[in-house]
């Protein structure tokens, strides 16, 4: 069976191109009850308050806690034609009436069906509360179907938000289906690996990606279409183009190169983003045993990556913005100009850290989708609070916010980061280690830190270095001449080399002393970094404080996940010697959580074949059935066949358990 939907299915269960506000999730179809609750949310969604393109409903799914609860219990197949005979029935009698699109699809040898609903061009649309009665004006707010007569406001502002179809769904008279490019649709949907490619008939496609509309007697493209599946999209829209300047550090301010990214509106984004990351200047770290680097950029990729995309998602189109996005690099800063200014309802005092984003419409809705889709723009209102983020995370300075009083335009300023000067220092300093002058090397490093005592790299190198002399209370006087005259954001980064090289000089009981002093301030990385150290430093419930206090950052790093998955399982351990049963099988429960989300993630086949293992162990002692902890066993055998632990372990355990 082939599926209709533009979407992964995968990714559609697990929310991750979708915001989860735009996911309903219920566990059974019962007419009387399921029902009314599904139209009023298809009606919802239809409306698209936000201009969001509408949701999904998928009925055969349970949820818990805000997530699908996978694998599914699924629908019998009377109940899926019945659902759907039932649903298609009640659309038609919504004021107007709208068809939304139905989907049985499979899950985990399951059969679900889901429900499209994406906004209508003829909102507002009414359903009746409860299958029957007057219909009332339903939207979503959050995750929640409200009746907008009963919210102040809501109402008027719905009326007046659905008056006009969004200027990314219209259709783009003065062009051809023939414009858009299959090659491309095709690829973008091999990209998000939908069932749609096995569609043959292009323009059944472009029909269900709803990148066409029809006209009269013939159909024509969307502005979205066009945008990005066009060869060209600058032939019909002036301002769908990146120009980039880069500026001399001279004082006449010369340019010193230009580069303009055209073309499809994702193949710019991807050109552009792989450009100026090439001139980003950085200092970066390799860590012992893990893929990832530490260090500092001049612009850190994720605040690069949402600056930009969001310029390209919230800007204009049309004939009155004829301006492409504009970068502009400075030797200290870096600028992203788009064009017209912010949607009204956004002002200067939302775009400061911390500051709560109203949930404004968004100028462009179909847009959003397919970068969502594509893994390059975040969820709603996301994207601000990651820039800010990012950037404290590279210990650079705050960035900036502005626009003209007539928002005509709008500005995001990034600043370099304030250890570029630096970074000289280290290249000297790793010539002169190539040349075998190590003294020469040091001297460097300190008189530099000599004249620079706020320099968390030159610290961290400072204290790298002492402890390689075996001078490690000079370490720790690095340390606290640091705490004084640094930026308090850094101060975790620079105490976690110092813990790293009492670790590594056998120093446990310092290094665990000083992780319990820092405890307080260390996130992000630094939380990481720092519970992996308390580990090594055999603190498990240190290390597990530290990775709590990681935050979202543990969920994205498989490594940080695993050992924290591991933390659990000796944290498990010790309650167990010590008789305490709920804690014990709270610990293991968490524990198989995360780790059945290590092996989710892409990852080394080693790092997967532990984790499987892991969880084989996990599964084992929470009691799970003896074929459950053999599969995992199986999967961590397929990913490491040469490890004999793993097949030794396998058999004890069916032994044991027989």
């Amino acid at each position: 069976m082939t599926s209709i939907l533009p979407i992964n299915l995968d990714d559609l269960l697990y929310c991750r191109s979708v915001e989860s506000e735009r996911v309903e999730f219920k566990a059974s179809w019962r007419p009387q009850t399921t029902g009314p609750q599904v139209l009023r949310t298809i009606c919802a969604f239809a409306n698209d308050y936000h201009n969001l393109n509408g949701g999904y409903i998928v009925i055969g799914v349970e949820e818990g806690d805000g997530r699908a609860v996978l694998p599914p219990s699924g629908l019998p197949d009377e109940d899926v034609e019945r659902a759907q005979r039932w649903i298609r029935g009640q659309c038609n009698r919504l004021d107007p009436p709208y068809a939304p699109i139905l989907s049985p699809e499979t899950v985990g040898g399951r059969l679900v069906l889901v429900v499209w609903a994406p906004a209508s061009e003829m909102r507002p649309h009414r359903a009746p509360a409860d299958g029957a009665g007057p219909g009332r004006y339903w939207v979503r707010l959050g995750a929640e179907t409200v009746d907008a007569e009963q919210r102040g406001g809501l109402l008027q502002g719905l009326i007046q938000q659905t008056a006009r179809v969004p200027w990314d769904d219209r259709r783009a008279s003065e062009s051809r289906v023939e414009d858009l490019r299959e090659a491309k649709v095709r690829e973008y949907l091999r990209d998000i690996r939908s069932g749609l490619l096995e569609e043959p008939n292009e323009r059944d496609v472009y029909r269900r990606m709803r990148l066409t509309t029809r006209v009269n007697d013939h159909e024509a493209p969307r502005n979205v279409g066009l945008l990005f599946f066009s060869r060209d999209p600058v032939k019909w829209f002036r301002g769908a183009r990146i120009e980039v300047v880069q500026f001399a550090a001279d004082r006449a301010g010369n340019v010193q190169e230009e580069r303009s990214f055209g073309g499809a509106l994702a193949d710019q984004l991807r050109d552009c983003l792989s450009y100026l990351e090439n001139l980003s200047a950085s200092h970066l770290q390799k860590q012992r045993d893990r893929t990832q680097v530490r260090g500092w950029v001049s612009y850190p990729l994720p605040a690069l990556r949402e600056t930009l995309v969001n310029a390209v998602y919230h800007r204009g189109y049309d004939v009155d913005q004829p301006e492409p996005t504009k970068v502009y690099l400075y030797p200290s800063r870096l600028e992203v100009t788009s064009y017209p200014g912010p949607v009204a309802g956004i002002e200067s005092r939302h775009l400061v850290p911390n500051a709560q984003v109203p949930p404004a419409p968004a100028r462009n809705r179909r847009i959003g989708e397919f970068l969502k889709e594509l893994g390059l723009a975040e969820g709603r209102l996301s994207g601000l609070p990651k820039v800010f983020q990012a950037m404290e995370a590279n210990g650079s300075p705050v960035p900036r916010f502005d626009f003209d009083e007539q928002r005509t335009w709008f500005r995001a300023t990034l600043p370099a980061h304030p250890e570029y000067s630096a970074l000289s220092a280290l290249r000297d300093a790793a010539h002169l280690r190539a040349l075998g002058q190590n003294r020469d090397a040091f001297r460097r490093i300190q008189s530099a830190w000599a004249s620079n005592l706020a320099s968390a790299v030159l610290a961290s190198e400072m204290i790298r270095s002492h402890a390689a002399s075996g001078e490690i209370r000079r370490a720790e006087h690095v340390l606290e001449t640091f705490e004084e005259q640094g930026p308090a954001a850094a101060i975790p980064h620079v105490a976690n080399t110092l813990v790293e090289a009492l670790v590594n000089a056998g120093e446990d009981a310092k290094a665990q002393r000083l992780l319990q002093r820092s405890r307080s301030v260390a996130v992000g990385q630094d939380a990481i970094d720092a519970a992996i150290l308390a580990r090594r430093a055999r603190h498990a419930s240190l290390a597990h404080l530290y990775f709590e206090r990681a935050g979202d950052a543990v969920y994205t790093d498989p490594r940080a996940l695993h050992e924290f998955a591991q933390t659990k399982l000796q944290l498990a351990g010790k309650a167990h010697r010590q008789r305490r049963r709920h804690s014990n099988r709270r610990f293991l429960t968490e524990a198989r959580s995360l780790l059945e989300r290590v092996v989710q993630l892409e990852a080394p086949k080693s790092r997967h074949a532990w984790a499987w293992r892991d969880l084989a162990r996990t599964l084992n002692w929470l009691r799970a059935p003896v074929r459950e902890v053999e599969g995992a066993y199986r999967q961590a055998i397929d990913r490491l066949p040469e490890e004999s632990r793993f097949v030794r372990e396998m058999k004890r355990i069916r032994t044991y358990r027989k």
